[in-house]
């Protein structure tokens, strides 16, 4: 049985007369009720975990949450797997360590504006990323045919089974007995179905699109696989420069990238809460169970939607189908096709974690678990001990 926490429904606010009861509360839950709005989601109100723990003294349940994630292996090796361009092409790109961060700013920035949860959010944020596998979406694409007979892979997925199977803590259950908050809305970037998710894990999709968006563009510029005009004709950039408002006269290429980037966040996240403020504020005192059956959904405007959507697709057009990405792509997913047969073939090649996870899960759903956690040093290493050297590999990514 869930560890339910005491519901309050709807959640009270800052000027409930109830002084007796508040006096009672945790000083998290007195913070949250003077802080946060009705739709926010409180962690008095959440679910609770699979294995039932005593509530913490000074830290909510989402706090716990965050600090279980960060010091977990799965987030630390996020530092070693690189977000769209490898190692091959030097070392100025994002990492999935980096990109978290800033997907973490940038949403608890729009979350405190609209008085959301930050620490639910920033939970969120840290984890929407774990389960990516080395070498970014090549990775990814070559697992997931390599398991199309077990159901492919997916890094959503993927991050579900490494908090809820894979991590350990120092406790006798599996996993990090994150709250359910957090796995439902991790749950929901893989089935999008049902009702609205919570407005914190809208806010955290949210800061991810804005996120790589304009970190992709800054890093393809460094790197040389764009050029400032070239994307001069994009509205969305023609919006972010007029955003800024600044004298480009002598402005170096290094600074102007760096404006770039920063108000092309900007003016997204403008957009979104001048469109969200009016939408939350129709709603009235309701909590954030009745907007999630409503199907309340953040939106930007129609305007900047186009404007992402030409972004978007331009970037698609010229940076992650540019022939110099392309080739590093593809010799990165052969490694990782060549490990996930060899290792398929000879399973006994695996840790004895993972020859043990076989015998539940099947040997190839294991092989692309055991590769799935690498980083990209870490697979490289191994490519060249298992398949260029041919000696047994025993070693794990813990």
């Amino acid at each position: 049985m869930a560890n339910r926490l005491p519901d309050w429904n709807p959640p009270m606010q800052a000027n409930d007369s109830s002084q007796d009861v508040v006096s009672s509360l945790p000083d998290w839950s007195k913070r949250e009720r003077l802080l946060l709005a009705s739709y926010a989601m409180f962690a008095e109100s959440s679910a609770g975990r699979r294995y039932v723990e005593p509530l913490h003294p000074y830290r909510s349940p989402f706090q716990r949450d965050r600090d279980r994630i960060l010091h977990c292996w799965a987030f630390r090796r996020l530092s070693g797997k690189m977000q769209v361009f490898t190692g091959d092409m030097g070392d100025y790109h994002r990492t999935r360590l980096t990109h978290t961060h800033e997907v973490a700013t940038i949403a608890r920035t729009i979350g405190r504006t609209l008085a959301l949860n930050e620490d639910l959010i920033e939970a969120l944020a840290l984890v929407h990323d774990i389960g990516h596998p080395p070498f970014g979406h090549s990775g990814e694409d070559v697992l997931s045919e390599c398991l199309r007979d077990q159901g492919g892979f997916s890094h959503n997925q993927f991050a579900l089974t490494l908090v809820e199977e894979l991590e350990t803590r120092y406790t006798s259950y599996p996993g990090l007995n994150l709250s359910r908050e957090i796995l439902s809305g991790q749950d929901f970037r893989i089935t999008h179905q049902g009702q609205a998710p919570l407005f914190e894990v809208q806010v955290v999709d949210l800061a991810d699109s804005i996120a790589y968006n304009a970190h992709d563009a800054d890093d393809a510029l460094k790197l040389g696989l764009l050029q400032f005009e070239q994307l001069h004709s994009l509205e969305l950039v023609q919006r972010a420069l007029q955003w800024g408002k600044s004298d480009l006269r002598g402005t170096t290429q290094a600074a102007l990238r760096q404006m770039l980037v920063h108000h092309l966040i900007d003016v997204q996240v403008a957009d979104l809460l001048e469109a969200a403020r009016p939408l939350l504020k129709s709603l009235g005192s309701i909590d954030c169970r009745q907007a999630q059956q409503q199907g309340v959904q953040l939106e930007m405007s129609a305007e900047m939607t186009q404007q992402r959507n030409q972004f978007s697709r331009f970037m698609f057009d010229n940076v992650y189908r540019h022939p110099q990405l392309v080739t590093v792509r593809k010799r990165a997913g052969q490694k990782v096709s060549q490990m996930f047969e060899r290792l398929s073939q000879q399973p006994e090649y695996l840790p004895t974690r993972f020859l043990d996870r076989a015998q539940r899960v099947g040997v190839p759903r294991a092989v692309g678990e055991y590769i799935g956690g690498m980083t990209d040093r870490f697979c490289d290493a191994q490519f060249r001990r298992l398949i260029e050297l041919g000696e047994p590999s025993a070693q794990d990514w813990q």
